[in-house]
């Protein structure tokens, strides 16, 4: 075990990446950091960590927020409920009167998971917890030939028991981190460069050509598809948008008018609907000025199939209960999901 333990070491002092949420112990640096980087790659993050430590340099500014200035920051990154919950964390760490020191108390806080929480006591109070996410399932199954799914309570805890037993108590930030960086570079999930790996050697899945078997799921993920269709009704100078609240997809973003069915929505489809009724209803006089139709966007279990369709009204905008009237210069204080966002960019006169 000590000599895996110094191959890996010696590995991530040769390969380790500048990041600079590893050139500090402050919890709250490293927590935004570790949530940032849930489902999200560290090319992508690294931005969004920098610019969200800029406009919340503190937890109590964070905390004293307004909802729609976090998810504003948040715009893009996806996941949305990782915002909501750094938000509402935010307001728990500042009533227990600083960031939490110990496990426990830090696994407490909304959103926080056992990786997340041991991630952040190692990294910044170095407590010898081990941290056990994809990455770590990845190297240990591979190394040690784990053939028990990752998904399943046993093939999970049997990685757990793994990288705690290997975790050195003096060095409990370097090992977590060098393990995570490992899989995240040398072995990554897709044609991995085994002869060059310090582990090579004993590694039973390379031994045993099972590399790419390695880690072993047992559930395939089922991928719901859904039919967006949004109304983009505008005049020159400002537009309609909701506020998404209910318990779906982008909770508190802002979002186009939306009729939802079972089944994409042709032009003349769409204006037999009672919902367009609606808004003809509503509406003063207007162009319709076309579409766009089949728009794909692809969240993690979902597949969205969405339509735009534009009606440029000649007169005043209506604003029935629930939707706001936005000016065009106000739009950047509002947090909009990446596919209404990419449509806005092309559509903004």
């Amino acid at each position: 075990m000590d000599e895996i333990v110094a191959r890996l070491f010696a590995w991530y002092d040769g390969h380790c990446r500048d990041l600079p949420w590893r050139s500090t112990r402050d919890p709250y640096y490293i927590w935004i950091s570790e949530i940032i980087l849930q489902q999200t790659r560290v090319a992508q993050g690294y931005d969004y960590f920098v610019r969200f430590i800029e406009r919340f340099p503190t937890v109590k500014s964070l905390a004293d927020a307004p909802e729609d200035d976090v998810m504003r920051m948040w715009q893009g990154l996806g996941y949305y409920s990782r915002a909501r919950n750094l938000h509402h964390a935010a307001k728990q760490i500042v009533a227990m009167g600083g960031f939490p020191d110990t496990y426990d108390a830090i696994r407490s806080l909304k959103g926080v998971g056992d990786y997340t929480a041991a991630a952040i006591a190692s990294f910044a109070f170095d407590i010898p917890k081990a941290a056990v996410d994809g990455n770590v399932c990845r190297v240990w199954s591979r190394v040690f030939g784990i053939s028990e799914p990752i998904d399943s309570a046993r093939g999970k805890q049997m990685i757990i028991e793994i990288a705690q037993t290997l975790l050195p108590s003096a060095h409990a930030a370097k090992y977590n981190q060098a393990v995570m960086e490992f899989g995240a570079l040398q072995c990554v999930p897709r044609n991995p460069d085994c002869p060059s790996c310090p582990f090579a050697h004993k590694c039973v899945a390379f031994a045993g050509g099972r590399v790419g078997e390695l880690p072993a799921k047992s559930h395939k993920t089922k991928v719901e598809s859904r039919y967006l269709t949004y109304l983009y009704i505008h005049t020159h100078e400002a537009l309609l948008l909701h506020k998404r609240t209910a318990g779906d997809i982008w909770q508190n973003l802002y979002e186009l008018p939306l009729i939802e069915r079972s089944a994409a929505l042709s032009p003349e489809a769409l204006f037999a609907t009672p919902e367009f009724a609606e808004w003809h209803a509503l509406l003063p006089r207007y162009i319709y000025k076309g579409g766009i139709e089949g728009v794909k966007h692809v969240l993690s279990h979902r597949v969205l199939h969405a339509s735009f369709y534009e009606f440029e009204v000649q007169g005043a905008l209506p604003c029935p209960e629930g939707f706001v009237v936005v000016p065009y210069n106000e739009l950047g204080r509002y947090a909009l999901p990446r596919l209404i966002e990419r449509y806005m960019q092309a559509k903004i006169p």
